[in-house]
Formats: C-alpha cells, sequence, structure tokens
C-alpha cells in the first residue's frame, strides 16, 4: 500500500489466517468479539503490540484504528459516536502521557454519562524488561488512578487470560446503566508475549449488560396515583433514549396528562420544543417561562433530569411532589460533584426514565400514541450583521427540505430558534463543560450518523476557543472522508468569560470597559479557513452577513454530501440570551 496518500479502506497486504501466535492477538481477537466497530488512536510505542496485531492479526476490520493526532481527540470521537449510536466504540491512548493527554475528555464523557471503552498500556510492568529512560518514564505503578474517580472501573491485567476477561467485563460495565467510560491498561510485555498454548475465546453472549429492570410495584402504583391526581404537572427531560418509540412515548403521556415540559440543552432532544405543551425556548439554564411553570407545579416528573435542584433553586420554590425516574445515584462518588446538588424524590422510580414511561403509560392505561403536529414556521432571516439568531435562521434557510443533526451548538444559541422534532435533531453538550470537545465529538457523532445510513445532515456549530483548542480533529474527518458540517460561530472572544469579568468589574465599582482584556481573540484574527485548508477541510468565508453566509453554506452543503468534511467561519456580535445571561450573573 502507498503510505504517501489515504486509501479508503486502509487494508493490509500479505496477511494470513495464522492463529493468533502473542498476547496481542488475543486482545485485538476479543475487541473484536466486542463488536467494538472502530479504535480511535493516537499511536503509541506502549501499544506497539496490540497495533501490529490490529493491523496484521485481525486485518484493520472490526474494529477498525482512526488515527488521530492528539488523544483527546481520540476519546471525543468515541463520545460523539455513543451520543449517536447508543453503544460504545473504542479509544487507545499511549501510557501514562498519552491518558493525561485524555482526561479532560474522559471526564466529559463520565459527566455525559456514555459508554466507552479506553484502552491503554504501559511500559514492562517488570522493570527487568523496560528499555533505558523512555519506558521508564512512561511506567507508573497504578496508571488507573490518574482517571479512576471519573471511570466506573479499571483494571490492568497481568496475562493473556485476565486480559481477555477484563476487556469483556469493561464492555459490560460500560453499558450498564448508567453507563459510563471504563479504562483497561495493557502491560507492554503482556502483549508481546509469545503464547505457549492457544488461549480458547470466551462465550461474550454470557456476559452481556444487564437489562434496565422495571420500577418496583409500589413506587411505580404510587407515581400513578400522583399522576392522576396532578392539577399543574410538569414533566423536566433529561437524559432519554435517542430512539423515536420512547419519544413519541413520552409526547403520549404530556398529552394525555397535560403536562408542561422543560427541557434542557444539556443534553439531546427529547421531546418537541415547539409543542403546545414545551414550557419556553429549550436552554442550558431554564428560561422566564420555564420556571414560572416550576414555580406554580403541584408535581414534577424528572426524567434522569441533569440538575432539577438546581432548576429549583432558580425556581425559588421546590415542588410539593416529585417523582424522579433514575438510576444515576449507583455512580456518584465523594471526587466529582457532577451529581449536582440532592434533589427530593417523593417516589424514585430506579430505572431508566424511558422504561419508566413505559410503564407509567401501561400503569395509567395510555396508548403511546401523540398527536401530529403542523410544519414548523419558516424562519425569518434578520438582515444585516449576523448574531447567533441569524446564523440559525440562515442555517434552517439554507438546509430546508433536508433532514439535519444539530451535533453541538455554542453557549450563545437560542434554543427557540430551531425546532426540535426528533431525537436526532440535536445531540447535547459535552457533559463536562471541558472546552476544545466540540470538533471530535463531531466527527464521531457524523461518523456514526454515516454508518447508520441515517442520511442525516451532521451539523456542529462550535464557538471560536473551542474551535481553536480541538480543530486538528478535523484532520481525521478529512482522512477518513466522514462527511460533517462545521460552523465556527466566531465572536472573536471567550465570550462567556467576559461576561463574568464585567459581573465583578460591577460589583467592585471598576470600568467594564476593560472587560475584553484577556478574553479576546484577535490582533491576529486566527484565520480558520486557513487554519482547516492546512487539513485537509473543505473551508468557506468568514462570512458576516446573511447573504454570504448563505452562498458559503450551500458550497459547504454540496461537499459534505458528496462524502467529505467542510468548514464555515461566521463572524458574529457577541451575546447570550436573557436567560444564559442571568443564569451566569446570578448571585446564588
Amino acid at each position: 500500500m502507498d503510505s504517501t496518500a489515504p486509501h479508503l479502506p486502509e487494508t493490509p497486504v500479505g496477511l494470513s489466517n495464522a492463529p493468533a501466535g502473542y498476547g496481542s492477538d488475543v486482545v485485538a481477537e476479543t475487541i473484536r468479539s466486542l463488536g467494538l466497530p472502530y479504535l480511535a488512536l493516537n499511536p503509541g510505542a506502549s501499544f506497539r503490540g496490540l497495533h501490529d496485531s490490529l493491523v496484521n492479526h485481525t486485518g484493520n476490520r472490526d474494529p477498525r484504528m482512526l488515527l488521530c493526532l492528539h488523544e483527546e481527540h481520540a476519546v471525543a470521537i468515541a463520545h460523539g459516536w455513543a451520543k449517536v449510536a447508543s453503544m460504545p466504540m473504542g479509544a487507545v491512548v499511549h501510557s501514562n502521557v498519552g491518558l493525561m493527554h485524555a482526561t479532560m475528555a474522559v471526564f466529559n464523557a463520565w459527566c455525559d454519562r456514555v459508554p466507552l471503552v479506553l484502552l491503554g498500556a504501559t511500559g514492562p510492568v517488570d522493570a527487568a524488561k523496560r528499555r533505558p529512560w523512555i519506558d521508564w518514564i512512561h511506567t507508573s505503578r497504578d496508571q488507573g488512578a490518574l482517571i479512576r474517580n471519573y471511570v466506573k472501573w479499571d483494571d490492568q491485567p497481568a496475562s493473556v487470560a485476565a486480559a481477555q476477561e477484563a476487556l469483556v467485563r469493561a464492555r459490560q460495565v460500560a453499558c450498564t446503566m448508567p453507563c459510563g467510560p471504563v479504562y483497561v491498561n495493557l502491560d507492554a510485555a503482556m502483549q508481546e508475549e509469545a503464547l505457549a498454548a492457544p488461549v480458547p475465546p470466551l462465550a461474550v453472549a454470557r456476559y452481556s449488560a444487564p437489562e434496565v429492570p422495571w420500577p418496583a410495584p409500589a413506587a411505580l402504583a404510587a407515581a400513578a396515583e400522583a399522576l392522576r391526581g396532578a392539577k399543574r404537572g410538569v414533566m423536566m427531560v433529561g437524559r432519554v433514549s435517542r430512539d423515536p418509540a420512547d419519544w413519541a412515548a413520552r409526547v403520549a403521556l404530556a398529552e394525555a396528562l397535560s403536562l408542561r415540559v422543560i427541557s434542557d440543552m444539556r443534553v439531546g432532544a427529547g421531546f418537541p420544543t415547539d409543542h403546545p405543551l414545551h414550557a419556553g425556548a429549550p436552554g442550558i439554564f431554564p428560561g422566564a417561562e420555564a420556571l414560572a411553570v416550576l414555580r406554580e407545579a403541584d408535581l414534577v416528573l424528572d426524567l434522569d433530569g441533569v440538575d432539577p435542584a438546581g432548576a429549583f433553586k432558580a425556581a425559588g420554590k421546590v415542588p410539593p411532589l416529585v417523582i424522579r425516574a433514575s438510576m444515576d445515584h449507583a455512580l456518584h462518588n465523594g471526587w466529582s460533584h457532577d451529581h449536582q446538588a440532592l434533589a427530593p424524590a417523593d417516589h424514585l422510580l430506579v430505572t431508566a426514565p424511558d422504561v419508566a414511561v413505559q410503564a407509567l403509560l401501561q400503569a395509567l392505561d395510555i396508548p403511546a400514541e401523540p398527536a401530529s403536529q403542523p410544519a414548523p414556521a419558516a424562519p425569518v432571516v434578520p438582515e444585516g450583521p449576523l448574531t447567533t439568531d441569524g446564523l440559525s435562521a440562515v442555517l434552517r434557510q439554507e438546509t430546508a427540505g433536508r433532514e439535519v443533526t444539530l451535533i453541538r451548538l455554542p453557549l450563545g444559541w437560542n434554543g427557540g430558534s430551531w425546532p426540535l422534532r426528533h431525537p436526532l435533531d440535536y445531540l447535547g453538550y459535552d457533559g463536562g463543560g471541558g472546552i476544545g470537545s466540540g470538533p471530535g465529538m463531531a466527527v464521531g457523532a457524523a461518523l456514526a450518523l454515516r454508518d447508520s445510513g441515517s442520511g442525516r445532515l451532521p451539523v456542529a456549530v462550535l464557538g471560536d476557543g473551542d474551535t481553536l483548542m480541538g480543530l486538528t480533529a478535523l484532520w481525521t474527518a478529512a482522512h477518513y472522508r466522514i462527511p460533517t458540517l462545521v460552523i465556527v460561530s466566531n465572536n472573536q472572544s471567550f465570550f462567556n468569560d467576559e461576561v463574568h469579568q464585567e459581573k465583578v468589574a460591577r460589583q467592585r465599582g471598576r470600568p467594564v470597559e476593560n472587560k475584553w482584556i484577556g478574553q479576546a481573540i484577535r490582533d491576529p484574527d486566527p484565520d480558520f479557513p486557513a487554519l482547516a485548508r492546512g487539513l485537509g477541510v473543505a473551508s468557506f468565508g468568514p462570512a458576516s452577513d446573511p447573504a454570504s453566509l448563505a452562498a458559503a453554506l450551500r458550497e459547504a452543503i454540496a461537499v459534505v454530501e458528496s462524502g467529505r468534511p467542510a468548514l464555515v467561519e461566521v463572524r458574529v456580535a457577541a451575546g447570550y440570551t436573557p436567560a444564559m445571561a442571568s443564569a451566569l450573573t446570578r448571585e446564588s
């Protein structure tokens, strides 16, 4: 194979059908048996044995390697994949240094509750087998300790048989709700050890993740009775599935009981946002209408919300009755407070939120048949300089007639500007607020959408700071011909922190005119199209008005629909929605 240019697929030559001869061959075979379709990785000598086995033993198929330019991108790609596929793919990081690069992305996956199988490696644990210098600095006594507080489980198996079992357990644990990342650290010496005898495969089907439990009968009956009696009930939609049948069930339950609905932009689309029962525009934080509905509620059905206690606090009132459907309490630990403030639950349904909805529909004898909705109104494109709302309107106009998946959106996005009507219309934020994750997650989600045959147009609208930190992830999209549209919403600032600096200046009676210092990304202005073109990505812009943006989007969409990635830079005025600005500056 010519190594000077990408060939699709990257197919090894000269392969034989020889049985496993080394420890890493067994590892590669086990990974294949787990159904992990890809391994996103940045190469490293600590897993050179596994790398060889993936190429020359299993033929770079099932799993197929995805070369990345940074370990954080590898994990972010696996994260984005899981948000669409609801199943894990794998990522591999090199020794302690690669794992340290990847830690922010692992934390994002943990907070976002997505299944992810992360493999690592260490220099030979047996010091007598280490190369001078490099194997010593790349070997840690307890490498998993770097991320143990934000993975569900980790292991460092000392033998081939133990590695086999660890991988099977890893996928089982990652896919058991509440889902999350797991880490298996492979000793370099174990990988490269010649097998003294064949290692029989494990019957992987016997080690599947357990089914989600049905709610306890007494708790379910009490919750159903409470819902029957509610006069001003509210449904808070949190971490729910991407399954259209589950979407329809949520809508049917809300319509049958006249529940007002609050959805959350931190997680994926969970309810039609232009439905008459939806309380205002969705956001990272609840807006004025959602808070008013919460204050008036006599019952809240919380479907695994990210921060229900925070919403109650913002509303200034705890509802008199709360039903919570969640298993998230099983994951909380003392290191990370991503579990948020403790929320009340008068009736706790210990199950997945969508299983709870199905159970409640049965208990209340409600058919899962929601009413149809009229088509959404056409967008109105404003004139003059672009705002984020203007960007949204032009994008809606230019994608009319297509099914679009909004993979990521910037903090300044107005949730009311784009009606969400399908569980794949929007995939949510990154979980841990880790800037730089957007490009990698865009690549992973676009890959999953392509492989699923969804026919959807993958679009990630990213902030300029997020893009700059993770830009080189787009090389992987260019190399593997992963079609995705990245739109850089460039306000030329780390604007979130400008808002905070203005708040502090006002509190202290100091000049707010200085809030841009140490925040503005100008002089020189990063040339996003040039940077992306250098990575092999078709690029357009900067657009600064509706006409130039529409023209750039038409060209970029044509590129994406031909099977390649594209980037459009858009210059937008800095600003947040009132709900976002209010929440960021709230005193307590």
